[in-house]
């Protein structure tokens, strides 16, 4: 599967223009999703410079992605250019409705193929039989 993955807020606290710390468990997530046979692409709104140092930032900690901002790695189109639209099956943002699940409630639900509601459904609750 081919997911999009947002910088700030997302792998990083959002400290916007610097860097901030890294979220729990994203990086190694990430990672595990790479290994499963997921291609990732780092979708961000950072341009320039800014992103050099955020792609840096992954590479550093021993994650690197299929494409930047781009639906492939080969587009050589001045980023002004391109389309900002991606052709991926999931995106992995902050700014999702709802917000951003833990990182290992994301793992579960790609790895199981499952929604978040599916992962947090309850069982119903029996009520045990009264004796009189």
């Amino acid at each position: 599967m081919k997911i999009a993955v947002d910088f700030d807020g997302t792998i990083v606290e959002h400290r916007y223009p610097q860097i901030g710390k890294e979220l729990p468990f994203a990086i190694d997530t990430l990672k595990m999703l790479q290994q499963d046979g997921h291609w990732l692409i780092l979708w961000s709104v950072r341009e320039g410079k800014l992103l050099d140092e955020a792609v840096e930032w992954c590479k550093a900690r021993g994650l690197e992605f299929y494409a930047i901002n781009s639906d492939y790695p080969e587009d050589d189109m001045p980023v002004g250019k391109r389309a900002r639209k991606l052709n991926v099956e999931l995106f992995i943002d902050d700014l999702n409705l709802g917000g951003l699940p833990d990182w290992g409630v994301i793992y579960q639900m790609i790895k199981e193929k499952k929604t978040f509601a599916e992962i947090y459904k309850q069982e119903p609750v029996k009520k045990k039989k009264k004796w009189f």
